[in-house]
């Protein structure tokens, strides 16, 4: 066992875990006063949910070495899961070290999808919902791309620290869930907008703040990989973030701190899967790229479908984790990770091939799994609130608290 790499790990794991309240300052400050409230709450109670359900049967279920579809039962409760190494996963640090960096992005993984349905579900649905999806989504994505024994992990599928696993998974459910619940009512003569750009800024820089210790964390030890991956993802969040800026400058006239806050989270969600093993240039082409990709998407696309995905979980998270694991087939190099594999432009189309599969995968899995939870959810408790509750604000009728004195 190494201290220095167990102090990492644990230090990696804070950091991650700072990024579901980062998150929730983030989409805080983009719904309108009358809702922010609720935004932080659901972030909150899914540090509380998700902590007990990764414990009891979350880690079990994902990374138990099991058949090629989930981990099975043997580790519930973490029975046998100790303070010693666990070869397969982590020779060098306790076991429990990193079952409590991966509990951070089981954590933060549901609370994206928050930012779909933000301003008009149950808070008892969102409880229901959020629990089952982790069980029956994310805990079996999680397996097959990084569990022993894992179908996706044995056919070569790279996401060094969770493209499919985290951003294209949670995008999908988003995308899912807005269609499914429906536009916020009287959008189209009352288009909300960004109540508090403050907290928007605040939760961007905890969110680039925390990413370090989810992509360079994932190298799961202090050495070298762990700073090439530290390295870039900087990088493409600086890149991303002054695209995003550049675009708006050209369209527009004038640049926004709204869109380089949602550039350089593009830019991070699209370096996740390939920190572990792209360098620096690779990284300054993926963030730049993908703000022009998530741009399209949420000013051109959501716009022609007219599908409310309130604070565009689907047009950067999915959208963004799409191009990051696809340009991990084109850019990952082995002399970036021995481990690794070589992209499509090192010479190996396979690779490429490999990540276009996985992210279909992941694609049609969450869809239909997603859309079956909301379904039941739906029939036993119902999802939306009523017109009402929702024209009142969700903080004053789903948790009689209000942010400020006076409401918009």
């Amino acid at each position: 066992m190494n201290s220095g790499d167990t102090a990492w790990v644990l230090i990696s794991s804070a950091l991650v875990l700072l990024m579901t309240p980062g998150l929730a300052f983030f989409y805080g400050g983009m719904v309108r006063r009358k809702n922010v409230l609720s935004v932080l709450m659901q972030c909150f109670i899914i540090m509380c949910v998700l902590s007990l359900q990764w414990v009891l049967i979350g880690y079990s279920l994902s990374f138990h070495p099991g058949n090629g579809f989930w981990g099975g039962l043997q580790w519930l409760g973490l029975n046998g899961v100790g303070l010693e190494p666990y070869a397969d996963y982590a020779g060098t640090i306790p076991h429990q070290a990193f079952m409590i960096f991966q509990a951070m992005f089981a954590i933060i993984t549901p609370a994206l999808i928050i930012g779909a349905f933000a301003e008009r579900m149950k808070f008892s649905a969102f409880l229901i919902f959020t629990l089952l999806w982790a069980t029956f989504v994310y805990d079996p994505l999680c397996h097959w791309v990084w569990g022993m024994g894992g179908w996706l992990r044995n056919l070569g599928a790279m996401d060094f620290a969770g493209g499919t696993v985290v951003h294209i998974n949670a995008g999908i459910a988003a995308l899912v869930t807005a269609i499914v619940l429906g536009r916020r009512g009287n959008l189209e003569k009352n288009v909300p907008t960004p109540h508090n750009m403050p907290f928007v800024v605040l939760g961007t820089g905890l969110l680039w703040f925390g990413w370090f210790g989810f992509n360079a964390g994932s190298a799961l030890a202090a050495n070298g990989l762990a700073v090439n991956a530290f390295v870039v993802t900087n990088t493409a969040a600086a890149a991303a973030g002054l695209s995003w800026a550049l675009i708006e400058w050209i369209r527009n006239g004038k640049p926004t701190i709204f869109g380089v806050c949602s550039g350089a989270v593009a830019g991070l969600v699209a370096i996740t899967p390939a920190a572990g093993f792209v360098g620096v240039v690779a990284a300054i082409i993926i963030g730049l790229l993908v703000s022009v990709i998530c741009f399209i998407a949420v000013t051109v696309i959501k716009p022609l479908f007219g599908y409310d995905d309130s604070l565009d979980a689907f047009g950067v998270h999915c959208v963004g984790g799409i191009w990051g694991a696809l340009a991990t087939g084109l850019f990952a190099s082995k002399l970036v990770n021995p481990a690794g594999a070589d992209g499509l432009f090192f010479g190996n189309p396979k690779q490429f091939l490999t990540q276009l599969l996985a992210v279909a995968v992941t694609i049609v899995y969450t869809a239909v799994v997603t859309f079956v939870i909301y379904k039941l959810v739906d029939i036993f408790v119902g999802v939306r609130v009523d017109e009402k509750s929702e024209a009142i604000g969700l903080d004053l009728t789903q948790h009689r608290e209000r942010a400020y004195t006076i409401l918009e």
